[in-house]
């Protein structure tokens, strides 16, 4: 298990505890974190889990694919560190990952 803080648009932290191997998505919604919808359940197909890296850990996660960059652009997610909480597998480096949550996912 590792630890991951999810920071709503309102500055609200909630940290939580995941299984190295699950989807961010999967974590997010398995702890009922408001802000994350995935509603595709994680096929990169509706970009309804956007979060924002913080700074510190963007280089610690493998760039995004070509899928997930044309699905971002197409929500104009054009805030540095955008990702799709689908796309970012946790493993054990990522012990302590903080993301920021939009205002809305639609």
């Amino acid at each position: 298990m590792i630890n991951i803080t999810f920071i709503d648009h309102l500055q609200q932290a909630t940290r939580v505890q995941a299984d190295v191997g699950t989807s961010l998505m999967q974590a997010a919604v398995d702890n009922n974190i408001s802000g994350v919808v995935g509603e595709c359940g994680g096929f990169c197909s509706c970009a309804t889990c956007v979060c924002h890296v913080d700074a510190s850990w963007a280089d610690r996660l493998a760039p995004p694919e070509a899928m997930e960059s044309a699905m971002l652009e197409s929500v104009a997610a054009d805030r540095p560190n955008s990702r799709l909480c689908c796309q970012i597998t946790l493993n054990q480096d990522l012990e302590g990952l903080t993301v920021h949550l939009p205002e809305s996912q639609y």
